[in-house]
């Protein structure tokens, strides 16, 4: 089973998954930090236009361990992977390779990079670069092994090299210095989405000569650069990189504020000494009349600074199949009926996250037909289920009690007693339990949880990534210990259809083979809660929570 406990597609708290993964990762805020904040350390761009950005303390920014949001949000503008996702278009876009094409069965993809594209110290971005910095991820004796080896499962050779039983990754061919071929291990044809995620970078020879330099000053290829190294719990300053081969930035430079949690952040917000940050729980609504909400949800601009766009992420409930008393499909399905979630979002989260209907996010694919039939809130409809098998007593009550769990620390607690009182008023006795994260996730994998909430970031903005790596028999993320033949075939199947209207419709197929046998239970889909400064003309926030730096323009 995984022992990721820090991957960034968990979302690990309760109040925007850009906060989440922050919670994680809190460092100590000292009196150094308190100055950078209003500038002092960000010399680099003394006197340009630099934005003051809110993170936490990142994992890593080193794209072979970049494995959070924070630390995603530095890296992401430091390197360009070989693609990239166009969320108005909804597809996969050039990036460091300028075109590709895959074989007749989507087992072998063709990429051809820019051509002149230069790293931050001048190397230039080849084909062997992209081999270095992927062999980087799989290798096993690094000081550090990588936690994100799993997105490169797909390519021949990678597991292999993990594994130790391997020097590099044989799918992975230099034709020539702009052209590299890739061959993977099962049909693929979504495979470029995959290419898309900021890890699977390239890197120069100085990260094999250096690498602990390069931990803490990784030189990349993208928009900008590093401005001296990374203080761990106090700053990390990019400046613009002016011989980026795509369109430059437009401000001076980035200067990340490491501060201890959202709430200290905010109040750096507030105090004028910074430009982006999250909204603490309660305020929403508060700040949206004092600051104006974004037109689009997800673009700031003077007036109208507060973000609220639906993320690519849900937060569900899931349930152990080989438990005695979840494995009752009436149950299950009387429990997803009992759940008032229109109730929780309103309550906690003052309605600005949506009630989920099924496992794909709208902004994955927002199709009528991928709702769940017993995701609704429905009490008399779960109440007559109930009495089918679990008649109540004078009291009520029905002789079920489960234990609902959720790991401590990200303000699940408000969110779960909500549906211990609406299962309680269906005559299900509930009783909460909580852990650290870590030992949390342990106990999902060991199966000793009844039914736990967990939540699920896209790594790649696909309909693949939400059902792959949680309902696959065989998936390590399978908390659920769900087993269906015909999905798992029907995977293999849409992987490898080349038509993306066919595969869509492959994917909703499967959706709903989930949703009959109900292994999760979905409740909410994550929303942005963000607010920038009125200094920002504009400044885009995607539904994966990464800022578009390059594009932001001071007003």
């Amino acid at each position: 089973m995984s022992t990721n406990m820090k991957r960034r597609t968990f979302v690990q708290g309760g109040l925007a998954a850009s906060a989440l993964a922050a919670l994680a990762a809190c460092g100590k805020k000292n009196d150094a930090a308190g100055s950078a904040a209003s500038g002092g350390a960000a010399a680099g761009a003394a006197g340009g236009k630099v934005l003051k950005y809110f993170i936490t303390n990142p994992v890593a920014i080193d794209p072979y361990n970049t494995q959070e949001t924070q630390g995603t949000q530095v890296e992401h503008v430091l390197f360009d992977a070989l693609t990239g996702f166009d969320w108005d278009k909804k597809e996969v876009v050039p990036k460091a390779a300028e075109s590709w094409e895959p074989n007749a069965d989507a087992t072998e993809f063709t990429f051809h990079l820019v051509k002149g594209a230069k790293f931050h110290n001048g190397d230039p971005v080849d084909a062997a670069s992209f081999k270095r910095g992927w062999e980087r991820i799989c290798d096993p004796n690094m000081a550090t092994p990588s936690e994100i080896r799993y997105h490169l499962d797909p390519v021949v050779g990678a597991k292999e090299m993990g594994e130790g039983k391997a020097k590099e990754i044989t799918g992975m061919e230099v034709v020539d210095d702009t052209t590299l071929k890739i061959k993977l291990v099962s049909p693929m044809a979504e495979f470029p989405y995959i290419c898309a995620h900021p890890a699977l970078a390239p890197v120069p020879q100085a990260a094999l000569d250096d690498p602990a330099k390069f931990l803490v000053a990784p030189i990349g290829n993208g928009p900008f650069k590093m401005e001296g190294e990374w203080v761990s719990d106090q700053y990390i300053n990019l400046v613009r990189f002016d011989d980026y081969y795509g369109q430059k930035a437009k401000i001076d430079g980035i200067y990340f504020s490491i501060q201890k949690d959202p709430s200290t952040a905010f109040r750096e917000f507030e105090a004028g000494n910074l430009d982006f940050t999250d909204i603490p729980a309660g305020r929403i609504n508060e700040m949206k009349s004092k600051y104006g909400e974004s037109a689009d949800t997800y673009t700031s601009t003077p007036g109208k600074q507060v973000l609220t766009g639906l993320e690519a992420g849900v937060y569900w409930l899931t349930v152990n199949l080989e438990d005695e008393v979840m494995k009752d499909l009436t149950l299950r399905q009387a429990i997803s009926l009992a759940v008032n979630r229109q109730n929780i979002v309103d309550t906690v989260f003052e309605g600005t996250r949506t009630p989920a209907t099924s496992v794909f996010p709208p902004v994955i694919d927002d199709d009528p037909s991928n709702a769940w039939e017993f995701c609704r809130y429905d009490k008399e409809a779960a109440i007559k289920l109930l009495d089918s098998k679990y008649p109540a007593d004078a009291n009520g009550k029905r002789g079920i009690k489960i234990t609902l769990s959720y790991n401590s620390g990200g303000d699940h607690e408000n969110i779960m007693s909500c549906v211990q009182g609406d299962l309680e008023a269906v005559g299900i006795e509930v009783t909460q339990s909580s852990l650290e994260w870590g030992a949390y996730l342990q106990a999902m994998s060991d199966g000793t949880v009844q039914i736990g909430r967990m939540g699920w970031n896209a790594d790649f903005p696909n309909m693949d990534n939400f059902i792959f790596p949680n309902f696959l028999t065989t998936s390590e993320n399978n908390y659920s210990k769900y087993k269906n033949a015909k999905l798992d075939e029907g995977l293999v199947d849409a992987r490898k259809t080349m038509d993306e209207g066919e595969r869509k419709a492959k994917y909703r197929a499967l959706n709903q083979l989930i949703a009959a046998d109900l292994p999760v239970i979905p409740l909410m889909f994550y929303a942005h809660n963000n607010i920038a400064s009125d200094r920002m003309a504009s400044l885009y926030h995607d539904p994966q929570t990464k800022t578009d730096f390059a594009a932001a323009e001071f007003a």
